[in-house]
């Protein structure tokens, strides 16, 4: 049950054992936007009808990410902190806050506040109506920086492309899911993590909203262009096993065209003799071919890599310390 007691100037409120809502927040050195996400979304959730919850979790920040965790954990029993024993990444912080949730419905959303918490009751709405999954899905990307907006569209027209669902462009992390997705996505326990893939392959019935995404609220993006490079790859060798089918058809084309080019010197040479071998032309074709091989070799190891990070089945996460 929910209360309020007036303290001084704060207001504290009591835990709420049994939430309807849960809001799974991951942080990563967010100290400069800890204050205005809750300035926004605390009254956001006194409006609602339901009660609720925020599962905060502390990515091993390096700076006093945790100390305000902690100090608004205090002050507001809804809040529940959790610190993660150092940085495991974006994907496994917001396994952990998921699998931390008690709400009969969760939603997923960043601390930087891209994602407006406005839409949240309309969300719940939704939720109420019947929907187990309502996605939120931006206009626009007019926020993102030229190459990030036509980089992100390329790879999301890739990607669907090959993977065996239809991932949807447009979409992160934020999203209302029901209690039944939440358990069904427990059940997915692979090491290399791509949260959109996953939310998308698990299905149920879905809605979605669109919205204009905003500017951070404060502080620095923590993608930088090799997380983003890792994290594209992750999406594609999780969901695809077009990279590795790929070569076999390559591999066919240049056979052929080995086979034929090979047949047109034998019959040459028969007719005309033998003429002396062109050192360029040789050193071409070896090059070409032992790039494509070793561009091949690397597909191979991608995905050989990640079975292996699979077989050892170590935890996603370690918690260190809960408030």
């Amino acid at each position: 049950m929910e209360t309020i007691e007036q303290s001084g100037q704060e207001q504290q409120v009591t835990e709420v054992t049994n939430p309807v809502l849960s809001l799974a927040v991951p942080f990563y050195n967010e100290e400069e936007a800890i204050e205005h996400f809750f300035d926004v979304v605390l009254p956001i959730l006194d409006g609602l009808s339901v009660s609720s919850e925020i599962v905060c979790v502390n990515d091993g920040s390096h700076d006093k990410t945790w100390k305000m965790l902690c100090q608004k954990a205090d002050i507001d029993k809804r809040v529940r902190a959790i610190d993660l024993s150092r940085n495991f990444g974006k994907e496994a912080a917001l396994t952990a806050a998921l699998d931390h949730c008690r709400g009969a419905a969760v939603i997923p959303i960043d601390a930087d506040l891209q994602d407006p918490p406005e839409l949240i009751p309309e969300m719940v709405e939704k939720w109420k109506e019947g929907y187990e999954v309502v996605l939120a899905k931006r206009k626009s990307r007019d926020t993102d920086t030229f190459s990030k907006k036509h980089t992100s569209k390329g790879f999301f027209h890739i990607l669907n492309l090959m993977a065996d669902i239809e991932i949807p462009a447009n979409v992160g992390d934020f999203r209302l899911i029901d209690r039944k997705v939440l358990e069904a996505m427990g059940q997915l326990n692979e090491q290399n993590r791509f949260m959109k893939g996953l939310f998308a392959w698990v299905g149920y019935k879905t809605i979605t909203l669109e919205f204009d995404r905003r500017p951070r609220a404060a502080g620095i993006t923590k993608w930088r262009k090799w997380k983003l490079w890792n994290h594209a790859l992750d999406g594609i060798f999780a969901f695809s096993l077009m990279p590795l089918k790929i070569w076999i058809f390559f591999g066919g084309i240049v056979s052929a065209f080995s086979f034929l080019y090979g047949s047109y010197l034998i019959l040459r040479t028969l007719v005309f003799g033998r003429d002396i071998p062109g050192y360029a032309s040789m050193m071409v074709v070896m090059l070409f071919l032992g790039g494509i091989q070793l561009i091949g070799l690397g597909v191979l190891g991608e995905y050989l890599g990640r079975v292996y990070k699979e077989v050892k089945k170590r935890p996603l996460y370690l918690v260190r310390k809960k408030k």
